[in-house]
């Protein structure tokens, strides 16, 4: 008895070294906003028709200004020799309503778990954001603000993946980014009109290339300058109007040039250009091709005051719905700012499109971006080429 004691008494001071070397960190933000837009179009489920109404004035409670609203788990545990284990879990949702976006799911933001070292980098696997899409983030003058942002017009509705690989390294002022998805799982997304989709869950036997994507990216920084530059590649499956899989795959291929200068402590310009192509492999038609340009700058006025100013530009060279060149769509958004804390601020945002809804939402660019996140659309009404927003917002982090 004795001996069995002393044993036990032994495991357990193990158990309790080991879990001192552990770590789990409850985290989150909550961010909603009073909105004023106009030239609204109703809601479609279709979403990217070419007529989808008249458009209207709209006032609304959102969830999700600034920052998308989530909460999450991250932890890590050190196994020595400069080895640790990692893992995220995080979970989009409407503070507006309660509910759980990136539809429905539970950890729709991020669910990855991983190993990480400190000289060779980490490896993770799980639901993860893209390589160009991290890698673009400082480089975004507003941060992937989720309201008037054109974040996932620049990354691609698949900026987030199911099923996927993905590897960081962090090598002095260079960081190294490669991902691979082998089902990216993106709902679908309608295209020419809504007579047919592509998107999918992947992962199918006999069908390695459906539904899969991948991608890398390297990013610098030292001192005042920064850049980075980026490649993306998704090949959803080609489904009819039913959703029914047709038996081929488009490709949508993305690449991106990005760079930032820091003024002092207190201003950030900030520049960048994403070329886009999108192509049906069945037919063999092109399905759209663009040129993105986005120019900004920050400015901390106070310790407590920022603002910031973004200009989005795209060369639409071939449109989703007539395959012709449509009117190019820009925007201009405005972000004042007010930090009561490190954990609270208010702010005020605004911003003007022409040519496309918010965020460049249109169904020539089929792009339907802030459903996703916020669960409005910013589709303009039929017979509009412009739309105004104004939100005022109140952010808690913790």
């Amino acid at each position: 008895m004795k001996l069995k004691g002393m044993a036990m008494a032994a495991l357990l001071a193990c158990t309790g070294s080991a879990y001192a070397q552990s770590a789990v960190t409850l985290y989150g933000v909550l961010d909603t906003s009073l909105e004023f837009a106009n030239h609204v179009a109703p809601y479609s489920a279709a979403g990217f028709t070419a007529n989808p109404g008249a458009g209207n004035n709209v006032f609304r409670v959102n969830s999700g200004g600034l920052s998308g609203s989530r909460w999450g788990l991250r932890g890590t545990e050190d196994l020595g020799g400069g080895l640790k284990s990692i893992f995220v879990l995080e979970s989009g949702i409407s503070v507006d309503n309660g509910t759980m976006q990136q539809s429905n799911r539970l950890f729709g933001r991020q669910a990855f778990v991983g190993i990480s070292h400190n000289t060779y980098g980490q490896i993770t696997l799980g639901r993860q954001y893209t390589s160009l899409f991290v890698a673009m983030a400082n480089f975004m003058p507003t941060a992937y603000a989720t309201q008037y942002e054109p974040a996932a017009f620049m990354a691609g509705n698949n900026f987030r993946e199911d099923n996927t690989i993905a590897y960081t390294g962090v090598f002095g002022p260079v960081t190294a980014l490669a991902h691979f998805s082998f089902g990216a799982g993106v709902p679908n997304l309608a295209i020419q009109g809504g007579a047919s989709a592509f998107g999918g869950n992947g992962e199918v036997p006999g069908a390695f290339r459906r539904d899969s994507a991948f991608g890398g990216a390297f990013t610098y920084s030292a001192g005042p300058f920064g850049a980075a530059i980026a490649y993306d590649q998704w090949n959803p499956s080609v489904n009819n109007a039913a959703g029914v899989y047709q038996g081929t795959t488009a490709t949508l291929k993305k690449a991106s040039v990005a760079g930032s200068y820091a003024i002092g402590q207190v201003a950030k310009i900030m520049a960048g250009y994403r070329w886009g192509k999108v192509d049906n492999n069945g037919t063999g038609a092109q399905l759209q091709r663009d040129d993105y340009y986005w120019i900004g700058a920050n400015y901390q006025v106070t310790p407590a005051v920022g603002l910031t100013l973004e200009y989005d530009y795209d060369n639409l060279k071939r449109d989703y719905f007539n395959n012709t060149h449509a009117p190019n769509p820009w925007q201009i958004a405005f972000v004042a700012d007010y930090s009561f804390s490190k954990r609270t601020d208010v702010y005020l945002s605004a911003a003007y499109a022409k040519n496309a809804g918010l965020t460049l939402d249109a169904a020539n660019t089929n792009q339907l971006a802030t459903t996703g996140a916020t669960g409005n659309s910013y589709i303009l009404g039929t017979g509009q080429s412009s739309m105004v927003g104004v939100s005022l917002g109140l952010r808690h982090k913790f």
